[in-house]
């Protein structure tokens, strides 16, 4: 049975659309992977877009959502929140994790990419756990 991820940021628009990337790169068909924000931009920023195109992912097919928009799809096996904070989401899920990841929206391409990275082995260590 698939296992189903819920990645959330504030805008959905770099932290947790990257992870998602990730989730759906490393999991494959075992992975159903989503991404919402709390207070979605709706935009995928270029950063990010750009940031995943170095790896081969293809983040232009992606689109900024809501919480509600992915309300849906819920339990998930695992909700992973990123810097949210007060705006954080409850949803029906199994296992609830908090990253501190830093907005990478206005760094450079170099640091934003050590983020990307950073939330690349994050991914990879989640897979194992759920």
């Amino acid at each position: 049975m698939k296992k189903k991820l819920l990645f959330v940021c504030i805008e959905n628009s770099n932290r947790s659309q990257m992870s998602e990337a990730f989730a759906r790169m490393y999991g494959g068909d075992a992975v159903e992977a989503y991404s919402s924000g709390s207070k979605p931009s709706g935009v995928v920023n270029p950063k990010a877009v750009a940031a995943m195109k170095e790896l081969g992912y293809d983040l232009t097919q992606h689109q900024s959502k809501s919480l509600d928009e992915v309300r849906a799809f819920a339990p998930f096996d695992a909700v992973v929140t990123m810097g949210c904070g007060d705006a954080c989401p409850w949803m029906p899920a199994k296992k609830f994790v908090d990253w501190q990841i830093p907005d990478p929206k206005h760094l450079e391409p170099e640091a934003f990419n050590t983020v990307r990275d950073l939330i690349g082995e994050k991914v990879k260590a989640l897979l194992t756990e759920v």
